[in-house]
């Protein structure tokens, strides 16, 4: 049995799979060799920057399982592997809590202009000091603010959690909603139920001063010019869910009219050649993509993909 492994695998996860018998590639095959080298291959691993699409499914009769390391599974046609027999895993739980505390990098970060002093500090602190001082003096705590959730979620949950620690209010929104309550861990240790406040979309984009997406891919962005008029003045918005939700022209407008004070981003329409303007622009904290890696997710994203293949091949 082999499998290819495209995006990587953690160690621990290839281990595993090795133990079992699995040969494990690492190699990186560009995506427009895959339809013929994939043809040496029973299974594959991805994470985001692969695409299994239709015609790379009917390229591999050969292909048995296709594995996701991490929740979205936006760059694999699933339903049609499915109806060719070729089953899919992804590791939906595995970052959540990695994806939750870069929200709050952003966060942190836009409430205290991090962004833009990181960048000016470099050039202007050892001549200018007094003056970044004094426009970098404005910001403002977390605390008491509404951060609104759309998409509540594994990680919006997650993302709740951390919010109730640092004494946030929280409105949720979902249009499956489950969660009425979250376990979450308060100073010392001590942990309490709080309830969960789950308001119209409407609601949370008009009530909240901060703004986080968790949802999943959408043909057209869930939040445009109509949803950043509905939003407070010096609202902020932070997207580390998927490229595509938010409509980055819409997103700009706001930044350079002040209705917006900052947005957090990892995800782009145009990865990896997100656009210049964004890029560089002064309101915007910035990361590529990165929410689901850190060490431990990635360990945990392994094991867990490495779990459901064993099991899977197991019962062949």
């Amino acid at each position: 049995m082999k499998l290819l492994a495209n995006d990587g695998i953690d160690p621990v996860g290839k281990q595993m799979l090795e133990a079992a018998g699995i040969s494990v590639d690492t190699i990186n095959i560009p995506q427009d060799q895959l339809s013929e080298k994939l043809q040496n291959y029973d299974a594959i691993t991805v994470r985001s920057a692969t695409k299994v699409r239709k015609a790379l499914i009917d390229a591999c009769p050969n292909l048995k399982l296709i594995g996701r390391g991490g929740v979205g599974v936006d760059n694999i046609d699933v339903e049609y592997a499915m109806e060719k027999g070729v089953a899919v895993y992804n590791t939906p739980a595995s970052s959540s809590a990695s994806v939750a505390e870069l929200v709050f990098a952003h966060l942190f970060t836009g409430v205290r202009f991090l962004q833009d002093s990181n960048r000016k500090m470099p050039i202007e602190g050892n001549t200018k000091f007094n003056d970044l001082k004094k426009s970098y003096a404005k910001g403002i705590e977390l605390r008491g603010k509404t951060l609104g959730i759309l998409g509540f979620g594994r990680i919006g949950r997650e993302v709740a959690k951390i919010a109730f620690g640092t004494g946030m209010e929280v409105l949720a929104y979902d249009p499956y909603p489950s969660t009425t309550e979250l376990e979450v861990v308060l100073g010392g240790g001590v942990t309490a139920k709080v309830p969960v406040i789950y308001v119209t979309k409407e609601e949370l984009i008009g009530q909240s001063d901060f703004i986080s997406l968790h949802v999943p891919f959408s043909e057209k962005p869930v939040i445009g010019a109509g949803e950043f008029n509905q939003m407070k003045k010096g609202a902020a918005l932070v997207n580390c869910s998927r490229g595509g939700t938010v409509d980055e022209d819409a997103l700009l407008e706001v930044l350079n009219s002040g209705k917006l004070s900052f947005a957090g981003l990892d995800v782009f329409d145009n990865e990896p050649t997100p656009r210049t303007d964004l890029l560089q622009h002064p309101k915007v904290s910035l990361t590529p993509h990165i929410g689901a890696s850190t060490n431990e997710a990635q360990e945990r994203i392994g094991v867990e993909l490495a779990t459901l293949i064993i099991n899977y091949f197991k019962q062949k």
